[in-house]
């Protein structure tokens, strides 16, 4: 007897479900994707921190610092405390990258997404951030959330090339 069509598609359904940034839903158990290189960075692993950076999200819409320098090549691990009392993220990207991102949480505040250069604290809890910033250059981390990017609420980082590498 050959199995049926609806039987092979159940068993090969995947038994968790997908991680939710945006949404009211909580991940179950992801398997861990493949690093994404992009123009800021990649995922960092923790086991490779070269240092830790505190940051504190508030209801007034700013990060403290909101300035950062990191060397071309360091591997950071962001704590993330939230101390207000609405939702906030961090998400790390190119000024041009985070102002689309902004537009799009504006039109579709619901939207729901997970990446490693992202983190989403909840009232009076800490997140965290891993990258590795392999690539020089002047980057922004925001929080996304509808109108939170646009009342101010983001912040640079500035990754200085090796020293000896190349201009």
């Amino acid at each position: 007897m050959k199995p049926s069509l609806l039987l092979i598609a159940l068993l090969a359904a995947p038994l968790t479900q997908p991680a939710h940034a945006h949404g009211e839903k909580k991940p179950v158990a992801v398997a861990p994707a493949a690093a994404e290189q992009t123009a800021w960075g990649i995922a960092g692993k923790p086991a490779q921190v070269n240092r830790t950076v505190t940051l504190d999200m508030t209801d007034a819409m700013r990060f403290t610092p909101d300035t950062l320098t990191v060397q071309e090549g360091e591997t950071v691990r962001f704590v993330v405390r939230h101390t207000g009392r609405m939702r906030h993220e961090m998400v790390i990207g190119t000024p041009d990258e985070l102002a689309k991102h902004a537009a799009l949480m504006a039109r579709f505040p619901n939207m729901e997404h997970d990446e490693a250069y992202m983190v989403h604290v909840d009232p009076g809890k800490t997140g965290e951030i891993v990258w590795h910033f392999n690539r020089a250059g002047s980057f922004e981390f925001a929080c996304l959330i509808a109108g939170h990017y646009e009342a101010g609420m983001r912040g640079t980082i500035t990754v200085t090339p090796k020293q000896g590498a190349a201009k």
